[in-house]
């Protein structure tokens, strides 16, 4: 349906949830010490039935990244001699992450770790049952989607104060992402043999580290697993102030836009145009479409002309079920005929065999940061309630029809309450039924209170529910004033009224 990480990184704030490494890995967080114990199809042309109604240029957000995640992020780490400690930090400060040092209850001296000599550490690590005690009590974990675990090599194994630590850890449906230290040991077995002291986490794969490695080779590692930012904060639902929606992803996009179903290649190119040089940022496009090139030249021309920078700029498209065999070839198609950088978001267009393989391979376009955010269109609760489950990155948004004819009531929260965005293609009705709602006397009588044009009422509409719009149009007067929702409001009883609308009924097969 309708719709280079941006440069724009918004910290301390905002963030969203995308959850646990494609890659082996995740990574994200900045150092908080933890106190122990505590559319198918867009509107098509939506001229029909619509009374022109001038507006102002108006001004909508860049499409910004912040830094998020799809939970809290914790660094847990054991340095006896300070060699791990600095990793751990520099991990915790690259994703605004808490930080927990695990302290023996009796500290280990330097004669407890010269090996060899039937020393402290030579006893425990050859002592299968060992379990030295931990100072202090251990954080809450009921917080946190990851955790980070870091700690030497001693004779070849995690120490096992580390055991003492995930038996004493309920760490089941965490991701744990386990990094090690050594002048020359490798990480070798010591990750996977901590794997049955946590039943029911998921273990990704860990990494060794140099003793002494540097801020910016730990940075790149923390990137490439896929984990962002630490920021408590909800997603997924539009901020009517900033004229946004914050994303799980870490993006921000706009609140409203441009959906291109059923433009010719240059009816779309005019349309983008148009919405970009009134301060619109939001495009949506699909394969299906045939004008995901006329898309990329309206940006391009537009970029151009008015001098917006492409990360200011939000494009949606999708790949089709036909595309699923070969995902691949599918996102480097899509990447080549927009021809804009990078892809803002891009969606499954609707279920279909190997969609969750379609998927996973979006994933990894992610991780390399090719594609910004992933995203579903026509998913519902069931087919969401199978699919979830599969995949390592939650969607950002989803993509349904819903106009006031058709208000999936059940969905949309259903929805939101996972943090993914709701948006909305067919806003006005759709083919052949835009007239019908345009001049529905419920929204005309609503629409005259305010002095906009029915099409605004229902756009508001969709806005004070949460719900991102992208009204498919080749009129730039129409454009224009799809922009123009922030000058009004409705009230509670307009809500309503609009509420009862509903007849459930859809509007097309997906």
């Amino acid at each position: 349906m309708n719709s280079e990480k941006s440069s724009y990184k918004i910290k301390g704030v905002l963030a969203a949830l995308l959850a646990a490494a494609l890659i082996p890995l995740a990574a994200c967080a900045v150092a908080h010490d933890v106190t122990p114990g505590s559319t198918d199809t867009a509107d098509a042309t939506d001229d029909a039935g619509r009374t022109d109604h001038a507006a102002e240029k108006t001004d909508t957000p860049a499409a910004t990244r912040a830094p998020s995640t799809s939970g809290g992020v914790l660094v847990v780490y054991f340095s006896r001699t300070g060699h791990t400690k600095p990793l751990a930090e520099y991990i915790a400060d690259e994703l605004d992450a808490d930080l927990y040092e695990i302290n023996a209850k009796v500290p280990y001296t330097d004669d407890d770790i010269r090996y060899y000599t039937d020393c402290r550490a030579d006893r425990e690590q050859n002592d299968p049952d060992a379990r030295p005690e931990i100072a202090g009590e251990l954080p809450d974990v009921s917080a946190y989607d990851t955790v980070f675990l870091g700690y030497p090599i001693w004779h070849g194994q995690a120490p096992k104060i580390i055991y003492t630590y995930l038996e004493s850890t309920g760490l089941s449906g965490k991701t744990v992402i386990p990094f090690c230290t050594s002048a020359s040991s490798p990480i070798g077995s010591s990750a996977s043999d901590l794997h049955a002291l946590a039943p029911g986490a998921v273990w990704n794969e860990g990494r060794h580290f140099a003793i002494g490695t540097s801020r910016e080779v730990i940075a790149e590692w923390v990137r490439s697993t896929g984990v962002v930012k630490n920021i408590n904060v909800n997603t997924g639902t539009v901020d009517i102030g900033t004229r946004s929606v914050l994303l799980n992803s870490g993006y921000t996009m706009p609140a409203m836009g441009l959906g291109t179903y059923s433009l010719d290649h240059d009816t779309c190119v005019r349309s983008v145009t148009a919405l970009l040089q009134n301060g619109g940022r939001l495009i949506d496009t699909a394969y299906m479409y045939g004008n995901e090139e006329a898309v990329g030249e309206g940006v391009r021309k537009a970029m151009k002309e008015y001098g917006i920078p492409r990360e200011e700029i939000f494009v949606i498209t999708k790949i089709y079920p036909s595309q699923f065999g070969d995902p691949a070839a599918a996102i480097d198609a899509a990447l080549e005929k927009l021809d804009i950088g990078y892809i803002d978001m891009m969606l499954l267009h609707h279920p279909g065999a190997g969609d969750v393989n379609a998927y996973r391979v979006m994933e990894q376009y992610a991780a390399a940061g090719k594609i910004h955010s992933l995203g579903l269109s026509n998913w519902y609760v069931s087919e969401l309630t199978e699919f979830l489950p599969q995949v390592t990155v939650t969607p950002a948004l989803v993509q349904n029809e819903i106009h006031p004819y058709y208000q999936e009531r059940d969905v949309v929260p259903f929805i939101q309450s996972k943090g993914i965005a709701v948006q909305g293609w067919y806003p006005l009705g759709g083919r052949g039924h835009t007239a019908e709602l345009l001049g529905d006397a419920t929204i005309k009588a609503i629409a005259e209170a305010h002095g906009v044009s029915s099409a605004q009422v229902i756009l508001r509409w969709n806005l004070q529910r949460g719900i991102v719009v992208i009204p498919g149009s080749g009129n730039p007067d129409h454009i224009k004033e799809n922009l123009d929702l922030f000058g009004f409001e409705l009230t509670a009883d307009e809500m309503n009224r609009i509420a009862a609308l509903d007849r459930n009924e859809k509007h097309d097969w997906y």
